[in-house]
C-alpha cells in the first residue's frame, strides 16, 4: 500500500477549560480515497477537521501530510495542501466576482498571469460554474456558491480537499449535481456529514468518531447496516431506510 497522504497517530487535543476533545485518534488517509466522517454533535469531528491543515496544532501525537509533518514551519504549506470547504459558503465568498473569489488563493500564493488564469479556469471549468465566472456571489443560489466555494480551494491545487456537511441547505437537483462534481474529482477528499444516505452514496470508507475517539473505521455499506452501532453513537439512517 502507498503511504498515507494524511497520517495521523496518537493525536489528542484538550481546550483551555479542560475539555478533552480529542484523544489519541489514529487515521491513515490514502490518495485516492474518499472518507465519510460521520459522529454525533460534539463527537470532534470539527476540532479534528481544523488539525488538518493547521488551524488548530497539535497538543499530543503528530500529524503528516505527504510525508510533510504539521508545525510551525510547515503550517502554511499543509494549509496549501489540505483545503477545507466550509459547510456555508458565505464564509468563503466575499469578492466583487465568482472569478476574484477563486483568484484569491492562488493570487496570495504569487501566482500572476497565464499560471494564474490557468489554475482559475481549471477549477471553473471542474465544478462547472465558468459560465458564472463574471457575477457577484450573491446573486447565485445555494447551490451555485458552493460549487464555487470548492473552486477557490481547487484553484490552490490541493491535495485533500474536506468538505463541511456538502449537502446542507441543497434542494434535491443540487444534491445530485454536487454528487456528480465530487465524484469527478480527481483528488483526496473526507466528507464530514450527518447526511449517512449521502456518505454511503459517495465514499467506499467511513470512520465514526464518538466523544473524541475514533469507534469505527471501515467500509461504509457494513457500518451503516449496523443498527446497534448507529444506535451507540446517536447515528440514524432515514426512516425506513435499512441496510442489509
Amino acid at each position: 500500500m502507498t503511504a498515507p497522504v494524511i497520517a495521523v497517530d496518537g493525536l489528542g487535543f484538550a481546550y483551555p477549560d479542560g475539555t478533552a476533545a480529542l484523544d489519541g485518534i489514529d487515521l491513515h488517509v490514502h490518495r485516492g480515497e474518499r472518507i465519510a466522517l460521520l459522529g454525533p454533535n460534539g463527537a470532534g469531528k470539527t476540532t479534528l477537521v481544523l488539525h488538518l491543515n493547521g488551524i488548530h496544532m497539535p497538543q499530543q501525537g503528530t500529524i503528516g501530510v505527504s510525508g510533510l509533518r504539521l508545525d510551525g514551519d510547515s503550517v502554511m504549506e499543509i494549509r496549501r495542501r489540505v483545503g477545507i470547504v466550509f459547510q456555508d459558503p458565505d464564509d468563503q465568498l466575499f469578492m466583487t466576482t465568482v472569478r476574484e473569489d477563486v483568484e484569491f488563493g492562488p493570487r496570495n500564493l504569487g501566482l500572476t498571469g497565464d499560471e494564474l488564469s490557468r489554475r482559475v479556469d481549471s477549477a471553473l471549468a471542474a465544478v462547472e460554474v465558468d459560465d458564472l465566472a463574471d457575477r457577484p456571489p450573491s446573486h447565485l443560489s445555494f447551490g451555485q456558491k458552493r460549487r464555487v466555494a470548492i473552486a477557490g480551494v481547487l484553484a490552490m491545487d490541493p491535495e485533500i480537499i474536506i468538505l463541511d456537511e456538502p449537502t446542507s441547505n441543497l434542494d434535491p437537483a443540487s444534491r445530485r449535481e454536487l454528487s456528480a462534481t465530487l465524484q469527478g474529482l480527481d483528488v483526496t477528499q473526507m466528507i464530514v456529514t450527518h447526511d449517512l444516505l449521502y456518505a454511503l452514496e459517495l465514499c467506499e470508507r467511513t470512520v465514526i468518531l464518538d466523544r473524541g475517539a475514533i469507534v469505527a473505521d471501515g467500509p461504509t455499506r457494513e457500518l451503516l447496516a449496523d443498527n446497534d452501532l448507529l444506535e451507540r453513537h446517536r447515528l440514524a439512517l432515514p426512516a425506513g431506510v435499512r441496510l442489509e
